[in-house]
Parts: structure tokens; C-alpha cells; sequence
């Protein structure tokens, strides 16, 4: 982000503030999941979708298996007397069976979801009213994250809570240009095909919405739950989600046109992430040539930060210091994270999905990661 974005949000958000006139409709929707070898999370997965507060005439469930190897067929062919429709489509990738589903869906409304987050029931509701409003063409949930046996909500630190901020000030302001990959609804008609090898269809779908002249909103009470990942997987996800940034320049050169609306914040909220790592490598030359003692000041500042990152992994939980070493390596981490991302230049987009391990009150359990 540029220096004072999120100021300059807070402000106008506030001074002309855009309403989301929600009205719920009678519209029709196609549940898209698009599952590749899901077979520890599709049955609750499939319960959590049937359990929807939504009319059973008004929605059809369509789970798109990517190729999968495990049961994850078998699992959704069990389910097919209540309402689940199975596409099986060779493994290609996310971008493939999502295109694959929506040239199969009928639904007004295409609702996109993933395997391993729970819904809450009135998610699809609550985004299906948003898109009452005749100037929404999409909407976006938020991911609650839990912990332990009880589902008790866990502490995911100021990154989380801050890019919450940063979305319900950008939908008062203008419109989210990224949605919640696992909890989003879009209208049919503004829907087009994801390129071959898109990382981050949640980007692609909510831009083509934006550039058609919708906009895309922010809606809190559409709730799913995950569980934390540990930081090297969310390393890994970060590295995807920001190559995935270079891709969209790609199909939409508009976006480096910082005098339109759509170009300026998405280079502010998304764009200039990827340009932080070489800003920090440059302060960091530049703080040896400051006069008097500024070096020892800058120099050594950037020392302790780096040093309590670099510490973060022996400081015990519950430790007052560790709130601060781990908010500093939680921010070493993504900006490592946006430097690797470059490597969409060199290796195949394939090569940046990576198993995603969460943990649950029980185990560690694996789902690919196609959120």
C-alpha cells in the first residue's frame, strides 16, 4: 500500500460513504466447489452447504472434481438423492473446473465456495441481499478463523483484522477489487472465463464485475470458518495470492492507469505490495549514506526490527514480547512472500499451488489449497 491509503480511506469513507441497499430476492443460484482429492472435508463440507438458509428450489449444489484420485468422488456421489450434482472434469487446475461449472451452471447467481470451510447458514443470504442492489454485480464474505474443539475464534493478529478495515472502507468508498476466495457471490451474466492457469479467480471475477461497471461489496455477516494456517503455509498462499497480481496486470493492462478510479486503488491496496520488498532493500542502502548520526539511528532501528523477527520462533506464547516479534516476523514473512512471488516470471503458475496444512482440535490434517 502507498503511504496514507488507509487514511485517505478512513476519510472519504467517511465524508460520502456509498449504501448497499440489500433487498432479498427470489433469485436463482449454482453453488460452485470446485474440490480436487478433498476427501477429509467434503462430507462436512456438503452438510454445511445443504444446511444454507436459502430455498431449496431456488439452488442447485455443483461440486466440479478436479481430476481427483482419493474418494472424493465417491463421497459426492453419495450425495446425489440430496441435490448434489457431480461434474468430473480432467485435472487442470482450479481456473479450469471453475470455467467448467459456471458453463454448466443455471442459476441466476454463482455462489463460490471451497472444501475445507464451514458456512454459516445464512452466509448465501446475506450476500444474495446484497445483490438486491441494482449497482452490486458481487459480493464477498469475511473468514472467521477458529481454534480448539469449540470453535472457539482465534487470534489472528493485526494483519487480519487491518485487511478487514481496508475492505469495508474501500466498499463505502468504491468497490472491493478482491473477494474472500471461499465465500462469494456473483451475478451470471457478469461472469467470464478465468484465464488458463489464473491463481486468484477471487481477483479476476470480482475486476471483470468492476470494469462492467458494478461494483463488488463487502459483506461482514456472510461468515465462513477456517482454521489458522502456520506461517510457512501462509508463506506459501501469500507467494500465490501476489504472483497472481502480475497475472492480472496481464489481462487487464488498465489497472497500471493510475488516473481511473479502478487503477489507483488497486496499485494503493494490491499492486504496490509487490514494489515493498525493493523499497526496503533501498532504505536500507540509502540509511549508509545519511549524515551525522541518522546511520546509527536508522541502521540500528532496522536491526532491532529484523532481529525480532528474526527471534520470534524462541519467544514463548504469553511472553509481552511476543506480540511484538511476531507481528515483525509476520511482516518479514510477507515481504519475503512478495519478492518470491516474481518467480511467476520463470516457473509455471502450476508450480505455485501448494498443499495448504491447517490446524484442526484434533490433527493436522491436508487440503489442497484452492482458495
Amino acid at each position: 500500500m502507498v503511504a496514507g491509503y488507509p487514511l485517505l480511506l478512513a476519510v472519504l469513507a467517511r465524508w460520502r460513504p456509498k449504501i448497499i441497499r440489500k433487498q432479498f430476492t427470489d433469485k436463482t443460484v449454482t453453488v460452485l466447489l470446485a474440490v480436487y482429492n478433498g476427501e477429509h472435508w467434503l462430507r462436512a463440507k456438503l452438510e454445511s452447504i445443504l444446511r444454507l438458509d436459502y430455498p431449496a428450489g431456488l439452488m442447485n449444489i455443483l461440486v466440479i472434481s478436479d481430476g481427483s484420485t482419493d474418494q472424493t468422488d465417491v463421497i459426492a456421489a453419495e450425495f446425489r438423492g440430496r441435490g448434489i450434482e457431480l461434474l468430473r472434469v480432467p485435472h487442470g487446475g482450479k481456473a479450469a473446473a471453475l470455467n467448467a461449472g459456471m458453463a454448466r451452471a443455471s442459476g441466476e447467481i454463482l455462489f463460490f465456495t471451497d472444501v475445507r470451510q464451514r458456512l454459516e447458514p445464512d452466509a448465501l443470504r446475506h450476500l444474495v441481499a446484497c445483490l438486491g442492489d441494482p449497482a452490486v454485480g458481487g459480493a464477498s464474505g469475511h473468514i472467521v478463523f477458529v481454534e480448539g474443539g469449540g470453535g472457539r475464534e482465534a487470534d489472528v493478529g493485526v494483519y487480519w483484522r487491518i485487511e478487514k478495515w481496508l475492505r469495508e472502507k474501500l466498499t463505502a468508498v468504491f468497490s472491493l477489487l478482491v473477494a474472500t476466495g471461499c465465500v462469494y457471490a456473483l451475478r451470471r451474466d457478469l461472469a467470464r472465463p478465468l484465464p488458463a492457469n489464473a491463481l486468484i479467480d477471487d481477483a479476476y471475477l470480482p475486476l471483470a464485475t468492476v470494469f462492467q461497471g458494478y461494483r463488488f461489496v463487502f459483506e461482514r455477516l456472510a461468515v465462513a470458518y477456517d482454521y489458522p494456517t502456520q506461517l510457512e503455509m501462509e508463506f506459501r498462499r501469500k507467494v500465490r495470492t501476489l504472483a497472481g497480481l502480475y497475472q492480472l496486470v496481464g489481462s487487464y493492462p488498465r489497472l497500471l492507469n493510475l488516473f481511473t478510479r479502478v487503477g489507483f486503488h488497486f496499485f494503493s491496496y494490491k499492486l504496490g505490495r509487490l514494489l515493498l520488498p525493493y523499497a526496503l532493500l533501498l532504505t536500507a542502502a540509502s540509511s549508509l549514506w545519511l549524515p551525522g548520526g541518522w546511520i546509527e539511528a536508522a541502521v540500528g532501528g532496522q536491526a532491532i526490527f529484523y532481529g525480532l523477527a528474526a527471534i520470534d520462533h524462541w519467544v514463548p506464547s504469553g511472553v509481552a514480547l511476543k506480540r511484538l516479534s511476531g507481528a515483525c516476523r509476520t511482516f518479514v514473512v510477507m515481504v519475503a512472500a512478495a519478492f518470491c512471488a516474481g518467480s511467476i516470471w520463470f516457473v509455471p503458475a502450476s508450480r505455485l499451488w501448494k498443499e495448504t496444512r491447517v490446524n484442526t482440535a484434533a490433527e493436522t490434517k491436508a487440503a489442497l489449497e484452492h482458495d
